[in-house]
């Protein structure tokens, strides 16, 4: 099984850094820019949950061809067995070009979360890991900036991945310890 999701565009910056503070010791804070435009980069990412292994890819769009260029990159990824690609329900994950390309794919199969349940994806979680170790404190000059840092992330995390679970841990059990025994 195989969680696939994409992270939002990251956008390179278009002006110079801010200094750190500014004279009168505020720090300064750098707008963000949520505009369309060519520079935005998409990353795809997919989870092979049964070792903690992930496939990440950089598009400059988040359409249906960038998504099988994706597809076909994890079945290269996992060359045996059938792959089950839980996903949601993006217009490019379900469209006619995407399911006449897994027609010639019969490994791949598509299992679609419910509208809302974003939580049932373990691939949220690891992005959360994944944006700390890439992008968290970085300002990135290009695209090609950004697929560097997503390539170095993800080899990164690959060394040190681990199989994952659903939900949280059982806590240890608590033994009681008797500090005293009456004897009658």
């Amino acid at each position: 099984m195989i969680c696939v999701d994409e992270l939002g565009p990251v956008i390179p910056r278009t002006f110079p850094p801010a200094q750190g503070w500014s004279p009168d010791g505020h720090r300064i804070k750098a707008e963000l820019d949520y505009s369309r435009g060519p520079e935005k980069t998409w990353v795809y990412g997919g989870l092979r949950v049964r070792d903690g292994q992930q496939v990440t890819m950089t598009a400059s769009s988040r359409n249906s061809v960038f998504y099988q260029q994706f597809l076909q990159k994890l079945e290269q990824a996992n060359p045996v067995g059938d792959i089950y690609v839980v996903t949601d329900n993006l217009s490019s994950h379900n469209s006619l070009s995407t399911r006449t390309w897994l027609e010639d794919h019969p490994r791949i199969r598509h299992v679609f979360i419910p509208v809302g349940a974003c939580w049932l994806n373990l691939q949220e979680g690891w992005w959360r890991i994944f944006r700390k170790a890439a992008l968290a404190g970085q300002t990135f000059a290009g695209p090609d900036e950004i697929t560097q840092a997503t390539r170095l992330a993800t080899a990164q995390l690959n060394a040190r991945a681990r199989p994952w679970i659903w939900g949280r841990p059982t806590p240890p059990t608590r033994h009681l310890r008797r500090r005293y025994m009456y004897c009658l």
